[in-house]
């Protein structure tokens, strides 16, 4: 018995011993592993950090431009930089920045509020938009797995409009939609499991009923290609806080493609977003172009701390960063199905490249435990209930080598739980 123990041993080591020689030679070759360096990170070899699908790691560049708006634009130039330090075309000027991450051209983005606040906004423009054509349009239709305040939004909207709400699985709604359908509201990536959408063909269906669709961009803008301007997308939302690194509560970015903004039709005019924003007129004027979908004074701080973050994009194409998120998160389940037993964890996140975000979803049924373990030693990623494990790969600097210790003590760890479990008394 102890001769087949210290073969199964030896044969474990020598897949760790192959898997961590394979994951050398990935970081040796991989171009973006340069920019790893411009990020505040342990250098310990011991911290993993795959919760960048939540909140992205720190840029090196911001604490800096953060001192110096505080200091210096604020501190000693207070009202004139709003003027003199740009303050005031920043939401434009920082969307123009974002654009060519999303596949989108200058002019149609808008930095500012919250995901949550641009959801409702597109999503009641795009009603407002369809019935501009045909009053009967009294339907929207939401993606029944979508992150749950997508779902609370677009109740409200509902309500305010006059709309049903319809639920739907993304992959139901081509033959969900019809001349009732007015707006159509639907994650590009799913955040439990990290699934990618159809994003040019669903478009392309909503566009043939006469309807108008927004994208939720949260689990995708920078992390993979997205083509907004290729695949003729209406409207579109997304936050900066996840791959885009913008911070704790970034500002969220808003898309209103160019032929369209002159019919968008906010549902919260403000004085940002006005003609004349310091005529102070009692009559409401949108502005032309992207400002409209601004709303009130944009919050300063955390927008220029966004763009400081984006200079980690300097040299990098989001084409690059894609195929580096495939390579890592093949790597990560290679690793698992090596090192785990089988049947202790189930991948949920779809194997094909064209499904596949920039994260891995694993299910097991002590994951809430399982995950603060790992937290524990020093591999970061998070739990959602009830039993899914979340790991995002943020490729800018994520490398081959944290994957392989992600997978290693994730073995570790589940083989402790088990173990645990066993020794359990009545178990």
């Amino acid at each position: 018995m102890s001769e087949l123990v210290e073969k199964a041993e030896k044969a474990e080591k020598a897949v760790k011993a192959e898997k961590a020689e394979k994951a050398e030679k990935l970081d040796a070759a991989d171009e973006l592993a340069v920019n790893r360096s411009e990020f505040v990170l342990e250098e310990d070899g011991d911290t993993v950090y795959l919760d960048g699908n939540s909140l992205g790691a720190l840029p090196a560049a911001v604490p800096g431009r953060i001192e110096d708006v505080v200091r210096r634009e604020w501190g000693e130039l207070r009202i004139r930089s709003w003027t003199e330090s740009g303050w005031w075309t920043a939401p434009e000027r920082i969307g123009d920045r974002i654009a060519p991450l999303v596949g989108a051209a200058a002019g149609q983005i808008v930095v500012g509020d919250s995901t949550s606040v641009n959801v409702f906004k597109a999503l009641v423009a795009a009603v407002r938009m369809a019935r501009l054509t045909d009053p009967g349009r009294d339907e929207i239709v939401v993606d029944a797995t979508t992150f749950p305040t997508d779902g609370y939004i677009a109740e409200s909207a509902a309500r305010m409009t006059g709309c049903t709400l319809r639920p739907v699985p993304p992959s139901e709604v081509a033959g969900a939609l019809g001349a009732r359908t007015a707006a159509v509201l639907l994650n590009h990536v799913d955040y439990r499991t990290g699934r990618l959408h159809d994003l040019p063909s669903l478009t392309a269906a909503v566009h043939a009923v006469g309807a108008y669709v927004v994208w939720d961009l949260c689990h995708s803008a920078g992390a993979l290609p997205v083509g907004l301007d290729a695949h003729r997308v209406d409207l579109a939302v997304g936050c900066t806080y996840k791959y885009l690194n913008g911070g704790p509560g970034a500002p969220a970015f808003l898309y209103v493609r160019e032929d369209l903004q002159h019919l968008f039709d906010s549902p919260l005019p403000g004085w940002n977003s006005h003609a004349e924003p310091f005529g102070m007129r009692p009559d409401y004027e949108p502005a032309p172009g992207a400002p409209r979908g601004r709303v009130g004074t944009p919050d300063i701080l955390s927008m220029l701390a966004l763009e400081a973050a984006l200079e980690v994009w300097d040299g990098v194409t989001v084409e690059a960063v894609r195929t580096k998120s495939l390579a890592l998160t093949d790597f990560f389940l290679e690793c698992v199905e090596a090192y785990v037993p089988e049947g202790r964890v189930a991948c949920v996140t779809p194997r094909a490249h064209r499904e596949r975000g920039s994260q891995i979803a694993l299910r097991c049924p002590d994951a809430g435990d399982v995950m603060e373990r790992l937290i524990e030693r020093g591999v970061v990623g998070d739990f959602r209930r009830p039993d899914v494990l979340r790991f995002g790969f943020t490729p800018l600097y994520v490398g081959f080598a944290d994957v392989e210790r992600a997978a290693r003590v994730l073995a570790d760890v589940l083989a402790e739980t088990s173990a645990d479990a066993s020794a359990e008394p009545g178990t």
